[in-house]
């Protein structure tokens, strides 16, 4: 029996757009902003991507691999939550036969022995599902959309409830 407290973060979605759709959603900094957060830097093989999710609140990836077809590898490098750093963040691609691409996310090192573990799981939770609409409607929910901040004040209450 695995100990899930050793388990990394996964998710998995689905989405009617190609593979090639999908990486370019991944290394732009367009595609990054529009689905999770604001993004600058260069997110291509090699670069470092800073995510920025205020004025304060940042996070920088260094890209350890983009390859089309394949996937998309970031590491930690700085990060306002420091659990996150020297962890990585893999997405692969996957064409499907039929049409499509199954993206398969791994957060390595997001475990639930971490103290942020919560709170990250239920944002990725979030911005996960916000790539897929995102590739499939042009419109993802990223960073300070109402989407993401109606998440944010739901996980504001059960938090205040629990403590009370």
């Amino acid at each position: 029996m695995n100990d899930t407290t050793e388990s990394d973060y996964e998710a998995r979605i689905v989405t009617a757009v190609s593979a090639d759709e999908v990486y370019d959603a991944l290394t732009t900094l367009e595609g990054l902003s529009a689905w999770w957060t604001p993004a600058t830097g260069d997110a291509t093989a090699g670069g470092e991507i800073t995510f920025h999710f205020s004025e304060t609140a940042k996070a920088v990836m260094r890209v350890d691999d983009a390859q089309r077809g394949i996937g998309v590898r970031w590491t930690t490098i700085a990060c306002m939550v420091e659990d996150w750093v020297g962890t990585t963040q893999h997405f692969q691609i996957e064409a499907l036969p039929g049409g499509g691409a199954e993206i398969r996310f791994r957060h390595e090192g997001l475990t639930p022995k971490l103290e942020c573990y919560a709170d990250c799981k239920n944002g990725w939770d979030h911005f996960i599902p916000s790539l897929r609409s995102y590739l499939d409607t042009g419109t993802g929910n990223p960073t300070g959309s109402p989407a993401d901040l109606a998440r944010r004040e739901a996980r504001a209450n059960a938090s205040a409830v629990g403590a009370a």
